[in-house]
């Protein structure tokens, strides 16, 4: 992971000893708690009808990264709903 000079400095000050941090107060927990577990919540279930050749490609990835497909399947619509993915412009 590369950092900034800002984030290096940072680091360099907490290994340092001149940063401490304090421990989180109990309703920082509780809406850390709530807000990952919201974040993980998977609550809809949906058929999708692929090309056979999609999906042996699709499972034959999700076994290279040790994952289970439907896992590989939702991830990759939520990176591309974030704008992480984008499609190839053809010209």
């Amino acid at each position: 992971m590369r950092l900034n000079k800002e984030e290096k400095n940072i680091l360099i000050a907490y290994e340092k000893g001149m940063i401490k941090t304090a421990p989180p107060s109990k309703n920082e927990l509780k809406e850390v708690k709530s807000i990952a577990e919201n974040t993980l919540r998977k609550n809809r279930r949906i058929t999708i009808r692929l090309y056979d050749h999609d999906f042996k490609g699709i499972k034959k990835k999700a076994m290279e990264l040790g994952i289970p497909y439907q896992t590989l399947i939702s991830s990759m619509i939520h990176r591309y709903i974030e704008g992480e993915l984008v499609g190839k412009k053809i010209a």
